[in-house]
């Protein structure tokens, strides 16, 4: 095996919820960001590139019933992880126009975190699918014990206790 697949299979196996998922890539792109800050000066490309695995993870540790919500949280953690480090003269409306100057000028790295949260996520999908699938084969094709015999209609009425009128 590679050591690539010998690291995914040691790597821990939390289910989150599609909020918990939402909530770990927003605060884990928030600390990568002041983190960024601290040691590379605000380096936008230094961002993107964490960004990439944030959202594999994101996408991998998001629950079965919720894996939609891993392509739409991905984004939103991009855009907020990049307040501290967009580029702003101190003001409201100049931290606004750094954030969106970032979000344009680094949407390559937005798109790319964004396809590959939603190909993990299809592809944990089809899996789930053909899983399921093959299951409802198996249980169709499973030989059943032979059904019981029925009682008469009228054996069932007598067998019922009767009500009492008054």
């Amino acid at each position: 095996m590679s050591p690539l697949v010998l690291a995914v299979r040691r790597m821990p196996n939390p289910r989150l919820t599609g909020l918990g998922s939402g909530l770990f890539c927003v605060a884990t792109m928030f600390a990568l960001a002041l983190l960024d800050r601290l040691l590379f000066g605000s380096s936008l490309v230094v961002y993107g590139v964490l960004f990439l695995p944030v959202c594999a993870l994101t996408a991998i540790w998001v629950r079965r019933a919720d894996l939609v919500t891993a392509p739409v949280a991905v984004p939103i953690a991009f855009a907020f992880g990049l307040l501290p480090i967009a580029d702003s003269d101190g003001g409201f409306w100049d931290g606004v126009m750094g954030l969106f100057t970032a979000l344009a000028m680094h949407a390559g790295w937005l798109y790319g975190g964004t396809l590959i949260a939603g190909l993990i996520v299809t592809v944990r999908k089809v899996r789930l699918m053909s899983r399921r699938a093959a299951q409802r084969r198996a249980a169709a094709q499973s030989p059943r014990p032979p059904a019981q015999k029925r009682r008469p209609a009228q054996a069932r009425a007598q067998a019922q206790p009767r009500r009492r009128t008054v």
